[in-house]
C-alpha cells in the first residue's frame, strides 16, 4: 500500500502535529531536510518554530518538553488536540516527521536522541520490545474495555499492553458498481463476472491487486488463510503466534499457492501490477474489482467511481479469505525524557472519542474506540463495510520473527504467480524463513 508522507513538523506550546503510517506494505519517503537540533520548540505560550523534518543521516530530538515522532498524514487533524494538551499542562510540545519512522526510532533511541512518543503500526511491537525501545503503557482495564478487542490484542506482547490504538485497517474487495453491481460471494463468481466483462471489452482486467516483481506477502496472505491449516505461523496454546511453528509449506498454504498460480496463469494477477500502478489501474474505470484497503478510497472518489466495499470472497475447497488486521497505535519510548507527559498524552488524550473520530477523517481507517466506531459507522457506510470485511481477520503477527517472513514469502508468491510450482517454491520459502528466524 502506498501512504503519502508530507515533510511537515511543527513545535510549540500549542502546536503538535501527529499522523500515522500503515503496515504490511511499502510507502513513499518524505523529502528530508536538516532539523535544527535546538529548534522545533518554543516556550509555553510562545510562537511555534518553523516546520522541520528529521535528517535521515542524523536524527536529532527537538528541544521541547514533549517530543513525538511520526509521519504527517494526520497532522492537520490532531494539531488542535495537541494544542489543548500543551495549554493544559503549560509545556512545549514538538513533532518531528521521520522519513523512516521505525528504523530512525530504533537507531535514535539507542543513543538518547529519540522522542518521548512514536506513532506507528502494531506489527513493529515485538521488535521494539526486543530492542528495549518502548515501555508498557498505563491503560486501565476499564479503558481497555472501551476498544475493539482485536485492537487491544494487537497492542499486547507477552500479555503486556505497549500502546494505545486509534485505528484498525484491513483489506477487502472494492468494486466498481457500474461494472459489477453485485458483490461476489465466491471467487468463482468474481472470475465469471470479471472475465465476461473483459471478453465483452467493457473491462481490461478482471482484478486490480498489487503483486510486483518481488511479491507482496500482505496481499498474498488471504489466499493462504482461506484453506484449513494455511498461513504463516501456527499458534501457542494461549493463541499467540509461535515463531517455532512456520506453516508456509503446510498443505493449506500450498492450496492457497495453487490458487495464486492459477490466477497468474489466467492473467487475473500479474507481477506487472504493483503499489505504484494498482490504484491507477482501478481508477481508470476499466476494472470491476480491486483488492485494497481504506487508503485507496480517496483516489477512487476523486476518479468519480461509484463503488462498494465487501468482504473478500470464499474459495472452492476452502473458506473465506481472511485478511490481516493492522492496528495503528501510539507508543511511549522506553527512553522517554518526559515519561509522565508521554503517558498522560497517550493514555488520556488518544482514547478520547473526539480524537479517535477526528483521526478517522484522514485516511478512512475505522476507529479502534468502540463508541467512536459506532458514531462514524452510523453515518458512513464504508466504515461498517470495512469492519465486515475484516471480521474473519486476525491481527498481523507482531512477533520479531515476522521480519524474517515478508521478503522470502513475498518473492515466493510472485514466483508462483509467474508460473513456478507452488509446493516446491513454498517449501523453499519455508526453509529460508526458518533459517532467517534462527539467525535472529
Amino acid at each position: 500500500m502506498s501512504h503519502r508522507k508530507i515533510a511537515v513538523a511543527m513545535a510549540g506550546s500549542a502546536a503538535l502535529l501527529l499522523s500515522a503510517c500503515g503496515g504490511g506494505g511499502g510507502g513513499s519517503s518524505a523529502s528530508s531536510s536538516t532539523p535544527a537540533a535546538s529548534g522545533g520548540s518554543a516556550d509555553a505560550g510562545g510562537a511555534a518554530a518553523a516546520p522541520t523534518t528529521l535528517s535521515t543521516k542524523d536524527p536529532a530530538r527537538a528541544a521541547a518538553d514533549l517530543v513525538i515522532w511520526s509521519d504527517a498524514d494526520r497532522a492537520p487533524v490532531v494539531q488542535k488536540y495537541a494544542d489543548q494538551f500543551g495549554k493544559e499542562n503549560g509545556i512545549s510540545v514538538a513533532v518531528q516527521i521521520a522519513p523512516d519512522t521505525r528504523q530512525q526510532f530504533k537507531d535514535a533511541t539507542k543513543v538518547g536522541k529519540g522522542p518521548d512518543v512514536v506513532v506507528g503500526a502494531h506489527d513493529w511491537l515485538g521488535e521494539l520490545v526486543q530492542n528495549s525501545a518502548v515501555a508498557p503503557v498505563n491503560l486501565s482495564a476499564a479503558d481497555q474495555g472501551k476498544f475493539a478487542p482485536s485492537s487491544i490484542a494487537a497492542t499486547k506482547y507477552n500479555g503486556q499492553v505497549y500502546g494505545v490504538p486509534y485505528a484498525i485497517e484491513n483489506i477487502g474487495l472494492i468494486r466498481n458498481t457500474a461494472l459489477a453491481p453485485n458483490a461476489p460471494k465466491t471467487m468463482n463468481e468474481l472470475l465469471t463476472t470479471g472475465k465476461g466483462l473483459v471478453s465483452s471489452k467493457k473491462a481490461t482486467n478482471v482484478l486490480a491487486q498489487q503483486v510486483g516483481k518481488k511479491g507482496d506477502a500482505y496481499f498474498g496472505y488471504p489466499y493462504l488463510s482461506a484453506f484449513e491449516g494455511g498461513g504463516i505461523f501456527g499458534t501457542k496454546p494461549n493463541g499467540d503466534y509461535d515463531p517455532a511453528k512456520v506453516i508456509v509449506n503446510s498443505a493449506g498454504s500450498v492450496k492457497g499457492g495453487q490458487l495464486l498460480g492459477q490466477l497468474g496463469k489466467d492473467k487475473v494477477l500479474s507481477t506487472n501490477v504493483d503499489d505504484k500502478n494498482v490504484a491507477a489501474l482501478f481508477e481508470g474505470k476499466k476494472v470491476p474489482y480491486m483488492i485494497s484497503g481504506p487508503w485507496a478510497i480517496d483516489g477512487i472518489k476523486k476518479a468519480g467511481i461509484n463503488y462498494e466495499v465487501s468482504p473478500l470472497p470464499t474459495v472452492d475447497g476452502g473458506g473465506a479469505m481472511k485478511p490481516f488486521l493492522g492496528v495503528q497505535m501510539f507508543y511511549v519510548s522506553a527512553k522517554a525524557k518526559n515519561a509522565t507527559f508521554a503517558q498522560e498524552f497517550v493514555t488520556k488524550y488518544v482514547p478520547r472519542e473526539d480524537v479517535q473520530m477526528a483521526l478517522f477523517t484522514a485516511g478512512n481507517r475505522p476507529p479502534a474506540l468502540t463508541s467512536a466506531y459506532d458514531k462514524v459507522a452510523a453515518k458512513n457506510p464504508d466504515v461498517k463495510a470495512w469492519f465486515e470485511a475484516g471480521k474473519e481477520g486476525k491481527p498481523m503477527p507482531n512477533i520479531p520473527a515476522m521480519n524474517s517472513v515478508w521478503e522470502p514469502l513475498g518473492q515466493a508468491l510472485a514466483d508462483i504467480i509467474s508460473g513456478q510450482d507452488p509446493k516446491g517454491r513454498l517449501g523453499k520459502a519455508q526453509t529460508e524463513i526458518v533459517a532467517n528466524i534462527k539467525q535472529g
